[in-house]
């Protein structure tokens, strides 16, 4: 026996006296993660680092991915088997969710990209007790509990007592404490650090009070700590949940930039105009803003540097990523939360407010361009102009993106920065989206290409000499088929024995719920469908599964009215005999990474449909791609760039572009569609006519005046559902009509995973660090 199995065997021994063969789950898990971690350290990083700050770290379930970049993953599988253990047997432990969605899965996919290829990026985030939430369904409607992904054990966090600091707020102080995980690159090489940070109370317990019989004071100012750090993105619908956010957000960049600044004093003392040649901070959209004004309190307040010797090392070090263009996420704080928050960091904005006034005048700014160019405005800071004015690079995340915040976002900054606006495409990491998840994709790509794609996903174009041949085709689509088995099987255990049907074609949607992803057009083509086949009018339709996954933000109302329309749905087919030979509908329940490693492989149809100019990038689309999916989008995001790589005729674009929406945006009229169009009307009336029953909750009603009514705070039909209705359900339809021709089809599949090369986190981490970071 090799050393690393002998040393779990010697965990099992040392924490648990059992042996292999008489541990569970848990037990094994930890000692499994321990014995890899055994050999591992650090890596010593000389030179420049970078420093990703994100709220989120979507890490999915750590072990198999670990195990793949250090090479143990087959011989745990083989000492699995061997003690009588399935190898899939750690599925049962809950994923690392510290994330929501593409925004916290992109982190998590840089860092292992910057440790693969030797770049020094460090994460730094907060270590939530309960990450997002666990998702379930109770009569079609969502429901959430805590998501206790530590039950298990968190043998990957290393605590770091001796790193310690306090981060201070208007009314507490508390002990941020660095939970460190190792993010280990593919072949071991490269170790680097993903530090997450835990609130805890200055004292661990207040003995005194409790002595004194005052025992709700002896453990308040521990639960007030803890707070915190309990749950990623807290309800913001009242005052309470915005500063707990705010306090969030402060914790974790205080926390970090002490720690930063701590290294860098050990280095160089108090030289810190070497500070931006030490550290490159990237801000992961603006949830870590707050780290510019914090970064110059501690330089001016604590080491004594002027404004004008400050400000130039704070500008140099930072960088700024945006993620949309809905002003909902541009962060924007009341002034007076801020002060309740973190107001020994208020007058530092003002310096900063005081600073671009300067500038404003000295370059002789136009009139109109004043107003949009103020952080502070209205009794608000803006986060995403603070960024912009404080950092040294703005990036977007996709070709469009990056032009829309230049023409519709941020024009103004763009006027005045040119220089400072750059594009970085998003990217994904092929060791987990394709070498771990799809394990006979991969198989199929080593036999012909050799492995080196792991590291250099370009070499996926010589897959491109065998789109024509038809034995590599049909092995594609038997692997295909596996994939489709293995989720069917995963399906039946976790959706209470719900039967799919692996002959069926798979048409997925996975993502975050929100009204722009447009979840509630796919389910009206769904209906129009449904309602074809039993009139008769659509009687040459290939059967099809259409699979939903997504979580619903806790108070977001309408997003969970649409979730529980797609369930009444799958509701009405599946008690329909007339079409169960047709057609299935599953919302598959606690959609998170590791359902995604399931999904994903077995989807032939990669539903991407935002309306056009809404979508940042998508990185789903890059993995449903990756594993031979067509798109079926609009013109949105990074949908375009995959049509640049694959060719359009090897996927299936529809709807109105964003020149298009904005011609149409004063002029558009849904209530004149829906009276013209009676396909359109028959589906939008499911919500009100009772064919689909949302439990007299209005869920249903309220979505259906958002369409043709409106509200106060947006148009009808904000999104073009019915705008984009026929041109989708067309598309769709085509791509149904094509899945007949397996050769062809088969083809297009292929295409799309031998030109993904492109979106690689791996190029994208090259792009930050050589344009932006300068490592």
């Amino acid at each position: 026996m090799n050393q690393f199995e002998q040393q779990i065997d010697q965990y099992l021994d040392l924490d648990y006296g059992i042996t292999a063969r008489q541990a569970i789950v848990e037990q094994l898990y930890n000692a499994v993660s321990k014995a890899a971690m055994k050999s591992l350290s650090f890596s010593e990083q000389s030179g420049k680092k970078g420093c990703y700050f994100s709220a989120e770290f979507l890490l999915g379930r750590l072990i198999y991915s670990n195990l793949l970049n250090l090479g143990l993953l087959e011989r745990c599988r083989t000492y699995l088997n061997q003690n009588g253990f399935d190898a899939g047997v750690f599925e049962s432990i809950d994923d690392d969710a510290l994330g929501n969605g593409g925004l916290g899965r992109l982190a998590a996919c840089f860092l292992d990209s910057a440790a693969t290829h030797g770049i020094p990026l460090n994460g730094f985030g907060i270590r939530y007790k309960y990450g997002l939430f666990h998702q379930y369904f109770q009569d079609g409607f969502q429901k959430e509990t805590a998501d206790d992904w530590l039950k298990a054990g968190d043998p990957w966090g290393i605590r770091g007592e001796s790193e310690a600091v306090t981060v201070k707020f208007a009314d507490q102080t508390v002990r941020a404490i660095p939970y460190d995980m190792p993010v280990i690159g593919y072949g071991g090489n490269t170790v680097n650090r993903l530090r997450l940070w835990q609130a805890e109370p200055l004292s661990a317990f207040d003995f005194e009070q409790f002595n004194l019989q005052k025992y709700d004071e002896a453990v308040e100012e521990r639960i007030r700590a803890e707070e915190i750090t309990a749950v990623l993105y807290p309800n913001d619908d009242t005052p309470a949940g915005k500063q707990l956010r705010l306090k969030q957000q402060y914790f974790f960049t205080s926390a970090s930039l002490q720690s930063l600044v701590k290294e860098f004093l050990q280095k160089h003392g108090e030289s810190f105009s070497h500070f931006p040649k030490e550290f490159a901070i990237q801000l992961n959209d603006t949830h870590p803003v707050i780290a510019i004004p914090e970064l110059l309190r501690i330089l001016m307040e604590e080491h004594q540097l002027s404004f004008d010797e400050a400000f130039p090392i704070v500008r140099d070090t930072f960088a700024y990523t945006n993620h949309t263009i809905m002003a909902e996420a541009l962060e924007k704080w009341e002034v007076s939360l801020f002060l309740t928050v973190a107001p020994q960091v208020y007058p530092y904005v003002v310096l900063l407010q005081n600073a671009l006034n300067r500038e404003i005048k000295e370059r002789n700014i136009e009139q109109q361009d004043k107003a949009a160019l103020q952080i502070i405005s209205g009794g608000q800071i803006h986060m995403a102009r603070l960024a912009v004015y404080a950092s040294h690079a703005t990036n977007g995340v996709a070709k469009i993106h990056s032009e829309l915040l230049k023409s519709n976002v941020l024009p103004e900054w763009y006027r005045m920065y040119p220089e400072r606006f750059q594009n970085k495409t998003n990217g994904i990491t092929q060791r987990r989206w394709l070498a771990l998840c799809n394990q006979e994709l991969s198989g199929f790509i080593n036999e012909r290409i050799g492995n080196g794609w792991v590291t250099d996903l370009n070499q996926l174009k010589r897959l491109t000499a065998y789109l024509d041949d038809s034995a590599s085709l049909a092995q594609f689509r038997e692997i295909k088929r596996q994939k489709k088995i293995q989720l069917c099987n995963h399906v039946r255990i976790h959706e209470y024995g719900f039967e799919l049907n692996p002959d069926f074609i798979f048409d997925v949607q996975i993502k975050r719920l929100h009204e722009y992803k447009r979840q509630l057009l796919n389910a009206f083509s769904i209906l129009d469908i449904y309602f074809a086949i039993k009139d008769g009018t659509l009687t040459d339709f290939t059967p099809t599964a259409f699979l939903f996954g997504a979580k619903a933000a806790p108070g977001y109302r309408r997003a969970k009215g649409i979730i529980k329309f797609i369930n009444e749905i799958a509701r009405l087919i599946s008690a329909d005999p007339e079409v169960k030979d047709k057609l299935q509908v599953l919302f598959v329940q606690n959609y998170n990474v590791s359902y995604a490693e399931k999904l994903i492989p077995a989807a032939d149809v990669s539903e991407q449909i935002s309306t056009a100019g809404t979508e940042a990038s998508g990185t789903g689309n890059m993995k449903l791609m990756l594993n031979g999916a067509v798109t079926l989008g609009t013109l949105d995001g990074a949908n375009i760039e995959i049509v640049e790589q694959a060719g359009e005729e090897n996927n299936y674009i529809f709807g109105a572009t964003v020149d298009e929406i904005a011609q149409l945006s004063n002029t558009y009229h849904p209530k004149a569609l829906y009276e013209s169009n009676p396909r359109i009307r028959r589906v939008v009336d499911t919500l009100i006519d009772g064919t689909l029953d949302d439990g007299d909750t209005g869920l249903f009603r309220e979505l259906y005046d958002s369409l043709l009514k409106g509200v106060s705070w947006h148009k009808p039909d904000q999104y073009y559902l019915l705008q984009d209705f026929e041109s989708y359900c067309e598309a769709k339809l085509r791509a149904n009509r094509d899945y007949r021709n397996a050769e062809e089809f088969s083809h297009k599949c292929l295409a799309n995973t031998a030109r993904a090369g492109y979106f690689s986190s791996d190029r994208t981490v090259r792009e930050y660090a050589q344009e932006i970071w300068g490592i």
